[in-house]
């Protein structure tokens, strides 16, 4: 029989493997009741070994978050090429909706010549550079400001999305996984990024190709088929190759 600093050792390993797990799910391989893993899960939540979940458990990050000023230099060519192809598809009359992130960034960036469009943003530094543009329509989502990736969350921003519609929904990401969606840090991310995919008539996910079947965190958005991944020249064949077998339309840009 195992000890209870065993069972509560086991528990931080399954779900840092396995990225979550259920009461019952511990319950069951542990043989132990339900409330027995509940003040398992209150424990190792305290002492910040796993992050608590209705119902169970997360596996707590095991790689620190980069923050956006990092993550601007990195691949800098390669979101500029991605950020370019996608200005090319926006036209004039349109509504779109940018999440946070550098690649997205980078798209506000090329967005400052277009004319007559509407814009969405969850990013503070897409905000910034479209603020003073005429020929754009800015639209702000209020919420919480996430300081490491300046952008807004919360049900404020969520309230702001429920009231909204757009053609196109141009999407950031930590990672990408052709079979789970989207990785982020935190399930507030995820949780966004769901509502802003469901509110738009096309979805697409930037990513470069370093970011392409990787797992940095323990969080995912699920997206619904039809979505389109943009991606850049360093994505290996056999990655875009696994996008476009599960039904992804995929573009390389560049």
């Amino acid at each position: 029989m195992t000890t209870t600093h065993e069972r509560r050792e086991e528990i931080v390993r399954l779900t840092t493997s396995e990225g979550t797990a259920t009461v019952g799910e511990l319950a069951h391989h542990f043989g132990v009741t339900p409330s027995t893993i509940r003040r398992d899960l209150a424990v190792l939540g305290a002492r910040g070994r796993i992050a608590r979940t209705y119902g169970g458990a997360l596996g707590v990050v095991a790689h620190p978050e980069s923050s956006l000023a990092q993550r601007m230099v990195e691949a800098a060519e390669e979101k500029r090429a991605i950020a370019r192809w996608v200005a090319s598809q926006i036209r004039p009359g349109e509504s779109i909706l940018l999440d946070a992130g550098s690649t997205v960034a980078a798209v506000a960036q090329e967005l400052r010549s277009a004319r007559g469009i509407r814009v969405a943003c969850v990013g503070l530094t897409s905000l910034d550079q479209l603020a003073d543009v005429d020929g754009i329509e800015l639209d702000c989502l209020g919420g919480r400001v996430r300081p490491l990736s300046r952008s807004l969350i919360g049900p404020l921003t969520e309230a702001s999305l429920e009231r909204m519609t757009f053609d196109r929904a141009f999407l950031g990401a930590d990672g990408v996984n052709a079979r789970e969606g989207i990785c982020e840090a935190d399930l507030e991310q995820t949780r966004l990024k769901e509502l802003m995919a469901r509110r738009a008539g096309r979805v697409y996910v930037l990513a470069h190709g370093a970011k392409l079947g990787t797992r940095p965190f323990h969080a995912w958005a699920r997206l619904p088929l039809p979505w389109t991944l943009v991606t850049g020249a360093s994505a290996t064949p056999s990655a875009v190759g696994e996008f476009a077998a599960a039904g992804v339309d995929v573009v390389v840009a560049g």
